[in-house]
């Protein structure tokens, strides 16, 4: 067996574990059922959901507004990033306000956007966009910070263009960090989406788990959280399959060494 096997092998007996010893505290009421639900209630919930297609929906909107939240914020933050830390007088003119924006808990903003958008996906998706273009917007701009002088001025020498400096060594300096915050990204749309489903929606996950908390019945909340928690786990592997594909030149995990 190789040892990437037996990584999976070990890590799906650690879940399975952790499920068997919550259902044991539960079932001896070590744990009260009332508060920290049952994992087979739990499961037959999932089970029920994807069954009937009712969770289908819900869990589609879901998707679509961490998705426009995921794309729009990325973009966005990569332009500003490329622009500002190219350009040393619009960085330290905007300086102070990109910091003030970013020390701000974003998550204060969702009331805000749900009366001037209202309750639709909007807001939702602007909300998700708060969160994800200062993570990629920092990465952006410390990656064109961090280009090495050296061969910024061979490429100079050799009489490269401001728009090839740009192609040529900018944006794959930059391309790498991103791809570096994009994991956290994703997760942040996804945060972006419920919160803002949670605070006030028709539709979606978070409106479950609110309409489930509502009346009391946890094992549906823990049932919307492993949905979300499936679904975020497999957009961050489809980040990590695009960073794959994209930076081919970047060696392999083991000729890296270990961090």
């Amino acid at each position: 067996m190789s040892s990437s096997a037996g990584l999976r092998l070990a890590q799906a007996g650690l879940l399975f574990a952790l499920f068997a010893l919550w259902h044991v505290l539960t079932r001896t009421e070590i744990l009260p059922p009332f508060f920290f639900g049952e994992p087979l209630v739990v499961l037959d919930r999932i089970r029920e959901w994807f069954v009937t297609g009712s969770i289908y929906p819900h869990l589609g909107v879901t998707l679509l507004e961490t998705a426009l939240a995921f794309v729009a914020g990325t973009v966005s933050g990569l332009g500003f990033g490329l622009w500002l830390g190219l350009s040393d007088t619009a960085a330290r003119l905007l300086d102070p306000y990109i910091k003030a924006l970013n020390a701000m808990p974003r998550v204060i903003l969702a009331p805000i956007f749900a009366v001037w958008f209202g309750l639709g996906i909007t807001s939702k998706v602007l909300l998700g966009v708060t969160l994800v273009f200062f993570i990629v917007f920092f990465s952006v701009f410390h990656g064109v910070r961090e280009v090495n002088p050296t061969v910024l001025a061979n490429a100079r020498m050799l009489g490269a263009s401001r728009a090839q400096l740009l192609r040529h060594v900018y944006l794959p300096s930059a391309t790498a960090w991103v791809f570096a915050s994009l994991h956290s990204a994703v997760g942040m749309a996804f945060v972006g989406a419920v919160i803002g489903e949670y605070l006030g929606s028709a539709r979606g996950v978070g409106y479950l788990i609110l309409q489930a908390e509502g009346v009391f019945d946890i094992n549906t909340v823990f049932a919307g959280v492993l949905v979300l928690t499936v679904f975020a786990l497999a957009l961050d592997k489809l980040v990590t399959v695009a960073e794959r594909r994209l930076l081919r030149w970047r060696p392999a995990d083991g000729a890296r060494g270990s961090h």
